[in-house]
């Protein structure tokens, strides 16, 4: 029976239109949503204990509106959500120190989560839980086998790389050839009753402080040639603008 912790945050629908509001990003008006690549993680996750039995805990880091992600995979079979309570940024020390601590504390065999954020991309969650906890770590899974171990496979230059794994370790998940399942009716309905075991937390001094955020420049217009005088005008702009041949 595996003791199973999949991380999953919440971060702004990567088709929403960001603003900027004084000097920092404005998202109350924003739909939040769970990062694409976590999904990824829960799906392992289930797949984990249905192979080999035990249970599955979901654990994020935020203030109430981040509840609704945890429900989100509590409907899809999850059997555990945790909050760990924290309205505000955290740096990445930080939101490693507290969920390396949460790990240590559950008692769990293994970690499961997204290669990276959607509004971070950072990518740095797992390896530095894995440091702190002084586990086994890998990134990019793209297929895992179940059993007193794991093996999984990530990508290599040339093609795929095949690892074997010895628990307890981290997994950073990226996409691959798994389907993710979708949450049934029942289970959504059995999620809004879901009680979320919440908890406080005492990050570390942060020591990165955001000064400043702002939009990316404008992307130029876009150039327009018609006929076929304009062949070899749009010829060299590919050549030495774009780059593309």
């Amino acid at each position: 029976m595996v003791n199973i912790a999949v991380l999953v945050k919440q971060v702004p629908d990567t088709n929403s239109k960001i603003q900027i509001v004084g000097d920092r990003v404005d998202l109350s008006s924003v739909k939040m949503e769970i990062s694409p690549y976590d999904e990824f993680a829960v799906e392992n996750a289930l797949q984990h204990k249905e192979s080999e039995g035990g249970t599955v805990t979901a654990i994020t880091v935020g203030n109430d509106g981040a509840d609704k992600v945890l429900k989100g995979v509590k409907a899809l079979g999850v059997d555990n959500i945790v909050r760990l309570d924290y309205d505000g940024y955290m740096d990445s020390n930080g939101l490693q120190s507290v969920l390396a601590d949460e790990i240590k504390s559950g008692g769990y065999d293994v970690v499961y989560c997204g290669k990276s954020a959607a509004d971070t991309g950072a990518g740095s969650t797992g390896p530095g839980i894995a440091e702190r906890l002084g586990w086994g770590s890998i990134s990019n899974a793209t297929e895992i086998k179940f059993g007193e171990g794991l093996m999984v496979t990530s990508p290599a230059e040339g093609g795929d790389a095949i690892a074997s794994l010895s628990l307890p370790a981290v997994v950073s998940c990226d996409k691959g050839s798994i389907k993710v399942r979708k949450s049934n009716v029942k289970g959504i309905m059995m999620a809004k009753r879901a009680q979320v075991d919440v908890k406080s937390v005492s990050p570390p001094s942060p020591t990165i402080t955001i000064v400043s955020e702002v939009m990316p420049p404008a992307k130029p217009a876009g150039k327009k040639y018609e006929g076929a005088q304009s062949a070899q005008t749009v010829a060299q702009l590919l050549r030495d603008e774009a780059n593309v041949i």
